[in-house]
């Protein structure tokens, strides 16, 4: 007997425990690939930063063992694990199994850690819990204290000895778990960049790699920290000296916000060979930037383009400097620090704070206005190579858009087209383009698509009707000429109106299939007919060369429980269903419509509508050339009788759609 699914109630459950982050890894780490496994490591060195930053220790040992388990071992204070009476649990339950639990909370008071890389709570415990092992040593106040963990579980409980020796810090080895991470193997190259960014920004800090697969050892150490690495780059080539300068101050990034405790350190020199920018933030590399970047974008361009004004750089009614022009000759690296600080997320790759941006942009622009007057000389040669730097691109801009205009016209596929996702690979074989309906559908496609090589553009709204509407109106739409740019192989109509559409060339096209993907409802199939109108009219040779795909998406979701055994099944069709549920024995069965695009589960479609291995696409294939020209006009055009005699003769056979409507 079929039962309809209820949402009532007793359908909203929660993760628990060690599940918070074995099933939903991409959370706390950003990904469940390899940059996932980095970052769990991650967390724990910069538990280990931290206490070096506050002169507990100063060497950092991490070992790769043969198996790819880490072991992080620190001379700091011991991480507490013992009974915490005000908490009324033991520290290691906090520490280590408890989300958002830690000694960062207060660090705007005074307490612990004032400048901290670890913020959260959520590291030492997330990187825990997605472990296949975790063995904690901590030695403080005379003892040893030693945890075992596995898949997230204590066990044994705390161990406690006496410790007769004079150091203390922490030690944790585990092993990042494969049913967690779908790749746990950190190459040595990846240690070694972590460890050297760490020593850059952590003067006087050593970090000592230990590589028991490769039987190697590394010691990264910069006493003069970013000024130290600087040099190292510029290695005496530069048009100006190695410089460093730095800054403290107090703000807040709204008036009804906390003040909060900020400094700034910056490192630089120009070279007309090498350029390199880098922003840290609480010894977190800011692979994104954020609020240190626009600081430096701003005050840099300020500045310069102020000076070059000043000594009439400038030709007439030439534009103005950009950053890009500042960047190919400057070797820039920034550390700063705060007590409150707003991270994107737990990666830590950008930071947001208003009052930083502010405070560094002040800091650099009263910095860099000084050093340009105290050094006048290499100022003149700096700015020579900015406006070289600025002419070149300039030129290079043209020349490449000259090209780009004989080979393709005028669709420059480098402009962003608002809401499209692109996929990794340029292999043209491999590249599928995903039309879906509405925004919404692009977030659930976008989750569960192969990234690699599956891209997605949303349709905003109704597409037009490409069989009716006249070719100026067509290529005002910006939903058309969107879908143009993308696919990048240009048309094959001839008028003035498309005079910026290139000609259509099948070998420009991006994809090797272009798949339509609406919902299995009246307003899908008129949008699915809308867009292959479009095909038909403007391209319709990607038809002809079999580019054009329909993805089907079930009518029903079908779950079959035996045994508190669940499956799920997906039928197309009535009459798929009730094949399907004739041939169900046993057990409890619940049959639902399947919801639009937009509220599926990522899971669900990755099965059913974008895994190559279980999908159902529909090829759509070339009828001749009158009998789709008749078919379209039937269903788009003017034959409104024609339409109706239709509709009477056939429309039984899509009440079933109707209903779904």
């Amino acid at each position: 007997m079929a039962i309809a699914r209820q949402y009532d109630n007793e359908s909203i459950t929660s993760l628990k425990g060690a599940d918070r982050v074995r099933k939903r890894p991409s959370v706390i780490f950003g990904s469940d690939d390899l940059s996932g496994t980095e970052q769990s490591f991650f967390e724990i060195l910069s538990n280990s930063i931290d206490e070096a930053r506050e002169g507990f220790g100063k060497r950092i040992t991490v070992t790769r063992y043969a198996d790819h388990s880490i072991k992080i071992e620190d001379e700091g204070r011991g991480i507490p694990v013992d009974y915490n009476p005000r908490e009324k649990r033991y520290n290691w339950e906090l520490v280590y199994c408890e989300l958002y639990a830690g000694g960062k909370y207060r660090t705007n008071e005074g307490f612990n850690y004032e400048y901290s890389l670890g913020l959260n709570g959520l590291g030492a415990c997330a990187t825990q819990y997605a472990s296949e092992f975790f063995d904690v040593v901590s030695i403080r106040d005379g003892f040893k204290y030693q945890l075992h963990f596995e898949k997230g579980i204590n066990i044994g409980g705390l161990k406690k000895t006496e410790f007769a020796g004079r150091r203390t810090g922490t030690i944790q080895h585990w092993k990042p778990d494969r049913a967690v991470f779908t790749e746990i193997e950190i190459p040595a190259a990846n240690f070694y960049a972590t460890l050297k960014r760490q020593a850059v920004i952590n003067a006087g800090i050593h970090f000592v790699f230990n590589d028991e697969i490769t039987d190697e050892s590394v010691d990264f150490y910069y006493p003069e920290g970013i000024l130290g690495f600087v040099r190292e780059i510029d290695n005496g080539k530069g048009i100006s000296e190695p410089f460093f300068f730095t800054g403290e101050g107090v703000g807040k990034d709204r008036a009804d916000k906390p003040e909060y405790k900020v400094l700034a350190q910056c490192a630089f020199c120009f070279n007309n060979e090498i350029d390199k920018i880098e922003y840290y933030h609480n010894s977190s590399w800011l692979e994104y930037g954020g609020s240190p970047e626009r600081a430096l974008r701003s005050a840099l361009v300020a500045e310069i383009d102020g000076l070059l004004k000043s000594e009439n750089k400038y030709r007439a009614n030439e534009s103005k400097i950009t950053f890009s022009d500042i960047e190919d000759s400057l070797i820039w690296i920034s550390s700063s620090f705060s007590t409150l600080t707003s991270y994107e997320n737990q990666t830590k790759k950008s930071i947001s704070n208003k009052f930083i941006q502010e405070f560094m942009t002040d800091l650099i622009r009263r910095e860099m206005e000084v050093w340009f007057i105290e050094h006048k000389a290499e100022t003149l040669k700096i700015l020579d190579q900015v406006l070289i730097n600025k002419r070149s691109r300039e030129n290079a801009e043209k020349t490449r858009l000259d090209v780009r205009k004989k080979l393709m016209g005028s669709i420059d596929f480098q402009n962003r087209i608002r809401n499209f996702v692109d996929c990794r690979t340029r292999d043209v074989s491999r590249r599928e383009l995903y039309i879906v309906e509405g925004n919404s559908a692009l977030g659930s496609v976008k989750m569960a698509r192969d990234a690699e090589y599956q891209a997605v553009i949303p349709i905003r709204g109704k597409i037009l009707n490409c069989l009716k509407a006249d070719y100026k109106t067509i290529f005002n739409s910006e939903i058309i000429t969107d879908l143009i740019k993308v696919l990048g192989c240009g048309v094959e109509i001839k008028s003035r109106h498309n005079n910026k559409t290139s000609s259509f060339d099948l070998d420009k096209l991006r994809w090797n299939k272009v798949i339509i993907c609406t919902d299995a409802d009246v307003d899908g199939f008129h949008i699915r007919t809308m867009v292959l109108a479009m095909f038909y009219r403007l391209m319709p040779t990607l038809i002809d060369e079999g580019k054009i795909f329909i993805a089907e998406s079930p009518l029903f979701e079908i779950t079959h429980i035996v045994k508190k055994v669940e499956r799920t099944l997906f039928a197309y069709s009535d009459r798929e269903k009730n094949n399907i549920l004739s041939d169900l024995n046993g057990g409890s069965v619940h049959v639902q419509r399947s919801k639009g695009l937009g509220e599926n589960e990522p899971d669900m479609m990755w099965q059913t509508t974008m895994n190559p291995e279980t999908r159902k696409l529909i090829e759509i294939l070339p009828a001749g050339q009158e009998e789709s020209a008749a078919m379209f006009d039937l269903l788009l055009g003017d034959n409104l009788p024609g339409r109706k005699q239709y509709i009477e003769n056939y429309g039984n056979d899509y009440m079933d759609m109707l209903d779904l409507a």
